[in-house]
C-alpha cells in the first residue's frame, strides 16, 4: 500500500534494511488460502441475509516473460484481448453496506476449467463457511443456464446480466431474443429458456443496452414475489453490484495488486493474497472510521515527504524562478 512504484523484493529489502533474499523465501515459502482470506474478512461483515457478486479482473502485465499464470483474457477497461492474470472474485455487501471480498480464485489453465466452472466451486465453498445472502449477482459471463440453476437450487434471489442473444418467451411457445420485445421501466414478466419465469430489466451503461433477468424465490405468505419488485429495487441492487467493479479499481490503484515482479505460481499468488489482504484492512479501517477515504489516505502518505523535498530543493534557487518568492495567502 505504501510503495508508489515498485512493489518488489529488492525495495520492501532497502526500505524495511532486510535482506532481499528473506523477503523472496517468504514468498516462495507460503501457501496461503482463499480459506485464509474468508477468516480475514467473517468478523468485519454480517454473514447473514446481504448481497453475494461474482466477477472477474484482468491484472495487466503487458510485459511478462516466463511468469506462470499470465495468459490472453479479454479485459473490459481496454475493451480487447491483453495479456495479464485473471482474477475471479466473490464480493459480498452485508446489510449494513459494508463489503469485503470472501473468495477468489486466479484462472490457471493448467487445471483445465473455464471462468464459468470456478464460480460454482467458489459459491458452494462460501456458503459452507456460513455466508447466507439474500441476493445473488453476476455479469453476463457467469449467467449460463446451469450457474442460474444453481444459485436458485440455494434459493436466494438473483440479478443476472444477460446477452442480448438470450431467448425468452413472452407470449408461450413464441422465443425472441431478449433485445427485441418492449420492456417498460418496471421491468416485464418473461421466461428464460431452460430456466423459467423472470423479471426482465433493461438499462443503459456505457452507451450499451444492458439486460438484467432477476429471480425471486417464493415467499412464505404466498404473495407473488415479484410485485415489490421495481425499478426502485433494480437500481437498488445493481448499484450494489456495483461494489465489486470500485473494489477492482482499488486493489489495482491503492493496494498495487498488479506490480509484482515474481515469476513463480507460488509467489505470485503470495503476493495477490498479500494485496487482497491489504484491501480488507483499508476496509477495516473505514469500518472504524479510521479513515473516510483510501485514496486521500494514501496521498496523505506522502504529503510531507514532498513537502520536504520542494522545500530544500528550492533553497538559493529564487534567482532562477520568481514562483520559489515566498507564497502570499490572499
Amino acid at each position: 500500500m505504501s510503495e508508489p512504484n515498485s512493489a518488489n523484493c529488492s525495495r520492501l529489502a532497502e526500505v524495511m534494511g532486510i535482506s532481499h533474499d528473506s523477503v523472496n523465501r517468504f514468498l516462495l515459502r507460503e501457501a496461503y488460502e482463499p480459506q485464509d482470506l474468508f477468516n480475514e474478512a467473517k468478523s468485519l461483515v454480517n454473514l447473514v441475509g446481504g448481497t453475494l457478486s461474482v466477477d472477474d479482473s484482468v491484472l495487466d502485465k503487458p510485459y511478462s516473460q516466463h511468469m506462470e499464470l499470465v495468459g490472453h483474457f479479454w479485459s473490459g477497461k481496454h475493451r480487447r484481448v491483453v495479456e495479464g492474470v485473471n482474477l475471479i472474485t466473490l464480493y459480498y455487501t452485508d446489510i449494513q453496506g459494508r463489503s469485503l471480498p470472501v473468495n477468489y480464485r486466479v484462472y490457471d489453465k493448467a487445471e483445465h476449467k473455464s471462468k464459468n466452472a470456478y464460480f460454482p466451486e467458489m459459491l458452494e465453498q462460501v456458503l459452507n463457511r456460513g455466508l447466507k445472502p439474500d441476493f445473488m449477482t453476476g455479469d453476463s459471463w457467469y449467467s449460463s443456464v446451469s450457474n442460474l440453476k444453481t444459485v436458485k437450487h440455494h434459493r436466494p434471489g438473483l440479478l443476472f446480466a444477460v446477452e442480448s442473444n438470450r431467448r425468452v418467451s413472452v407470449e408461450k411457445g413464441h422465443w425472441v431474443q431478449v433485445q427485441q420485445p418492449d420492456i417498460p421501466s418496471e421491468g416485464r414478466m418473461v421466461w428464460l429458456r431452460e430456466f423459467g419465469e423472470v423479471k426482465l430489466f433493461r438499462t443503459r451503461l456505457k452507451d450499451q443496452l444492458r439486460h438484467y433477468v432477476v429471480f425471486l424465490p417464493s415467499t412464505d405468505s404466498g404473495e407473488p414475489p415479484y410485485l415489490s419488485f421495481g425499478r426502485r429495487e433494480f437500481e437498488k441492487m445493481h448499484d450494489q453490484h456495483w461494489r465489486i467493479e470500485q473494489y477492482h479499481r482499488m486493489i489495482k490503484q491503492v493496494c498495487h495488486i498488479e506490480q509484482f515482479q515474481v515469476r513463480g505460481k507460488g509467489s505470485i499468488l503470495n503476493h495477490i493474497f498479500a494485496a487482497l489482504c491489504s484491501y480488507v484492512h483499508l476496509q477495516r479501517m473505514q469500518f472504524t472510521d479510521f479513515i473516510s477515504n483510501a485514496y486521500q489516505w494514501q496521498r496523505e502518505l506522502y504529503k510531507d515527504v514532498v513537502a520536504s523535498f520542494i522545500g530544500s530543493f528550492i533553497a538559493g534557487k529564487e534567482h532562477l524562478n520568481p514562483q520559489f518568492q515566498p507564497a502570499v495567502n490572499a
